[in-house]
């Protein structure tokens, strides 16, 4: 398995960072690399018992073994990829593409408009630096001289190609969530580019040959941070009642919460074009599943919940998440 593009379905908040964690300790890929946004993303995974929070670096920091990179069409804020470099230790395995956009402080300032406010931006400075990208003014890595973060650039698109010349296995992280793509989601309310799996592979700089698998991310039920469209939605009281109150690793505001759905999923994975699909937090649906690593394990009510998303999409659900922990996950991949 060559390459493959992990993607959110809904609006983000899907649980990709514990996915790709799993992902990347299980597989062990020579190379995880990532496309999206920026740091207005952040991931979260849980290896006993600690969570680690990343928003530059791939989830798959959690391999040792794995190479890290981060593509072109990402945009970069030195100060916090720095910072996570060195929280894990990870300069002498991390590049990032030299003609990746920079952040700088005054487009975190531009964040703060009341525009901004309104559609629910995390104030990162990622919508105004893609203005500036594509306006062609846009600072990049390759034009850094006297930050650490120069010290870092290389030629992803190539390194990532080569690695797939030889057979090597990559996975590639994306960030967000279908429906918060600037073209396919819910407009104005969406982040400032395209992120479904095409535009994750062009953010790397691989085309669509090369990718052997797209696995998409949906939680057991949909959560949203900020405006927007969220169709089914549960007032605050109801969705603490159901433990479906979340709080978003990067801004720390309260997600909205709605029930699964199927109609939503379903455009997901036709826009996509997944072939697998990952079904987080199963446990908070059926607290009997808590920590269940076998298909086997699952209550009735929650295969049957399972098996209603694969007969609905027509695609197989592969991972199953069951806990908190990376690995609290049920892998049918495997036989589980």
């Amino acid at each position: 398995m060559p390459a493959t593009v992990v993607v959110g379905g809904f609006f983000g908040d899907e649980g990709k960072g514990k996915v790709i964690a799993y992902m990347a300790l299980r597989d062990r890929p020579s190379i995880a690399v990532r496309g999206g946004v920026g740091p207005n993303a952040g991931h979260t995974f849980t290896i006993d018992g600690r969570a680690y929070k990343v928003r530059m670096l791939p989830s798959a920091v959690a391999y040792r073994g794995c190479r890290l990179m981060i593509g072109a069409g990402v945009l970069v804020d030195p100060g916090v990829l720095l910072k996570e470099v060195e929280e894990f230790d990870a300069r002498a395995r991390t590049v990032v593409d030299a003609n990746a956009g920079v952040i700088e402080h005054r487009h975190k300032e531009m964040d703060r408009s009341e525009h901004a406010r309104v559609i629910g931006t995390t104030g990162s400075g990622s919508g105004p630096a893609n203005a500036e990208r594509v306006s062609r003014m846009l600072k990049l890595v390759r034009d850094l001289r006297d930050e650490g973060l120069a010290g870092l650039a290389g030629d992803v698109s190539l390194l990532v190609n080569e690695a797939l010349d030889r057979g090597e296995h990559v996975l590639v992280e994306g960030t967000q969530g279908t429906f918060l793509s600037l073209y396919h989601g819910t407009y104005p309310f969406v982040t400032s580019k395209d992120v479904t799996a095409s535009a994750i592979c062009s953010d790397v700089g691989i085309g669509p040959k090369r990718v052997d698998d797209v696995l998409l991310v949906f939680k057991a039920y949909v959560t949203r941070v900020g405006a927007g469209t969220l169709e089914n939605e549960l007032d605050r009281e109801e969705a603490r009642r159901r433990g479906w109150l979340e709080v978003a690793t990067v801004t720390g505001r309260e997600r909205r919460a709605a029930p699964f759905n199927m109609a939503l999923a379903k455009r997901a994975v036709m826009l996509n074009s997944a072939t697998q699909i990952a079904v987080t937090k199963i446990d908070v649906l059926f607290p009997e599943c808590k920590h269940a690593r076998a298909y086997e394990q699952l209550s009735t009510a929650a295969r049957r919940f399972i098996e209603s998303i694969e007969d609905e999409l027509r695609v197989s659900v592969t991972l199953i998440g069951t806990g908190e922990d990376i690995y609290d996950m049920v892998d049918r991949r495997r036989g589980g």
